[in-house]
């Protein structure tokens, strides 16, 4: 196998990892459903909530997954799948999402004070009761989840507008209920952009250190005056520009406290407007929070040249990187890529490298049968049949289909023969 077709077979593993499913029922006319619709009733709101579950393409009961909070979900939900379903596995960690229902009492739950006008008139819509809604998701929703799917304690929050309000006021007010924090176009101008004045005295005080922020702007800064641009809209004090300036006085601030750990990535989108701004923020954001656990040294790994002891300091460093991140041991690679890396390996006749991915998938995959199997390949290329049998034996332990006990036969055959 030559070099291409190695950069090849590993390029694909990298980034198309995960199949796009169509789900079609015969009473389904569209190509995809996203989220099982599930809910929980709050005591905190005195109402059941509703809430959209989306498991990973690569689901497994046995393993747990980071997740993340989508609000309104019915809106948001199918465009984070979107991005998981081509970004996951390479660039971000495979989650279950879940997508909160913002549908009724939206303002009420996501506003974050009172107010009784807006733009100078009367405001009677219920409103300033993020507090409430934040405690039921941390006393209640986030529970509720752990008890019932494979979630980690790893958690994003994504939101727009009043759902980006909501995100930086979590932020804010409860930071440990969340590692990533999404905030899309949020509306920081509610209410005099008290939020913003509050965040001032947070941040002067706190450390963020592992917490990670994505926030955005909408590039229609002025309603009626296509003059006012980035570079001007600071100098603007009508009413019209309090929603931008607000943002970017909240980025500024946050670059004022970079001392406080956060890693934080603000992005202006000059072509899009409030209601196209989540598409791109929603891909952009989630790479960044998750840009820490991008694969590196893929060109090493491409090269047949590189050492086997420099492959393994490689492995151990990302396993060791995604442990410190995550707080918790996750598997530095793919299942399927240490297999393809190990008989690659072999086809090219370097046999301690392939024990060595082989040994890697067993180490990180100890209940799957395959790298077992893809040891018993090692030892029969190697002619140790006493070897390939216990592993083939351990395989079929872990699977025990007629495959694993075919593959035992024909080892015992050989031994027989000598």
């Amino acid at each position: 196998m030559n070099k291409i077709q190695i950069s090849i077979v590993i390029g694909l593993i990298f980034f198309f990892q995960q199949s796009i499913v169509s789900q079609t029922k015969n009473d389904n006319q569209f190509l995809q459903k996203v989220g099982t619709i599930d809910s929980i009733y709050s005591k905190t709101l005195k109402e059941y909530r509703k809430f959209y579950v989306q498991l990973p393409g690569d689901y497994n009961s046995k393993k747990k997954y980071p997740v993340a909070y989508i609000l309104d979900g019915e809106v948001f939900l199918p465009t984070v799948n979107d991005v998981q379903r081509y970004y996951s596995g390479g660039f971000t960690p495979e989650m279950i999402l879940i997508g909160i229902s913002n549908a009724n009492n939206r303002t009420r739950d996501l506003t974050t004070s009172k107010i009784d006008k807006k733009y100078g008139m009367p405001f009677t819509e219920e409103n300033g009761e993020a507090h409430n809604f934040n405690k039921f998701i941390g006393s209640e929703l986030i529970p509720f989840v752990e008890s019932k799917y494979p979630v980690t304690q790893f958690r994003t929050l994504i939101g727009h507008s009043y759902g980006g309000l909501f995100v930086m006021y979590t932020l804010l007010k409860t930071p440990y209920l969340f590692t990533n924090y999404l905030a899309i176009d949020p509306s920081l101008d509610w209410d005099n952009q008290k939020l913003l004045s509050d965040a001032q005295q947070i941040f002067s005080k706190s450390t963020y250190k592992g917490k990670s922020l994505f926030m955005s702007l909408n590039g229609q800064l002025h309603p009626q005056n296509p003059d006012i641009n980035i570079d001007n809209v600071m100098q603007d004090t009508s009413e019209s520009t309090s929603f931008p300036r607000a943002n970017i006085a909240f980025s500024n601030m946050v670059k004022d406290h970079s001392k406080n750990g956060l890693a934080y990535k603000w992005i202006f989108y000059p072509n899009d407007i409030h209601g196209t701004i989540p598409f791109p923020s929603i891909m952009d954001g989630l790479i960044f929070n998750f840009k820490w656990y991008q694969m590196e040294n893929t060109d090493k790994f491409n090269s047949p040249d590189t050492s086997k002891e420099e492959l393994f300091k490689f492995v151990n460093y990302r396993a060791k990187k995604l442990e410190t991140y995550f707080g918790y041991v996750v598997p530095p690679y793919p299942e399927d890529l240490f297999d393809a890396l190990g008989h690659m390996s072999m086809d090219m006749g370097n046999l301690k490298k392939a024990k060595m991915f082989f040994e890697f998938a067993i180490k990180f995959y100890p209940n799957n049968a395959k790298p077992y199997n893809s040891m018993v390949d090692f030892y029969e290329k190697s002619n140790d049949y006493t070897n390939a049998l216990k592993f083939a034996a351990k395989a079929f332990e872990i699977n025990p289909d007629d495959y694993y006990a075919q593959r035992i036969n024909n080892i015992k055959e050989k031994i027989k023969k000598g």
